[in-house]
């Protein structure tokens, strides 16, 4: 049975960290940071994550489950995304399951940290992943606006 996220205090040192790292534009390239707008409180809320690429393509996944920027990013439809001092607007469109499992199935291999979450395991046919989309959402990420500098 898969984990049950809680937030402790390791892993908000190590988002503070990785934070850190992104602004500065010294994470590991695959990371940034995403900030979506409360959808109730209007304030901005910024967490680092993995732009995942896909089939030539980005993703945002959720390996917590349905967490509060996934909340935002379903009201809003758009966010942002940083790294270093480069930023841009994009658009969020949340997959089928059927489109999500391949996109979760690469995730877990390049994200180890989050397989516990998962009930699928690595090398688990994409059907296993197809059974996971509706606790762990994925988001197409497109219409890309570039501010300030080139894409993330």
């Amino acid at each position: 049975m898969a984990k049950t996220y809680r937030s402790h205090l390791v892993r908000r040192i190590g988002n503070v960290v990785i934070t850190g790292a992104v602004k500065l534009g010294v994470a590991p390239s695959h990371y940034v940071l995403l900030s979506t707008r409360g959808r109730r409180s209007g304030l901005e809320r910024t967490i680092p994550i993995r732009l995942m690429q896909h089939d030539g393509q980005e993703w945002l996944v959720s390996p917590y489950g349905i967490r509060d920027w996934v909340h935002n990013a379903r009201a809003a439809g758009e966010v942002v995304v940083r790294r270093g001092r480069r930023s841009r607007q994009v658009r969020l469109t949340e997959v089928s399951a059927a489109v999500a499992a391949p996109v979760l199935a690469a995730y877990v291999q390049k994200e180890p940290v989050t397989r516990p979450f998962f009930d699928a395991r690595v090398g688990d046919p994409v059907s296993a992943f197809e059974a996971e989309a509706d606790r762990h959402p994925v988001f197409q990420v497109s219409n890309a606006q570039v501010n300030g500098g080139s894409d993330a």
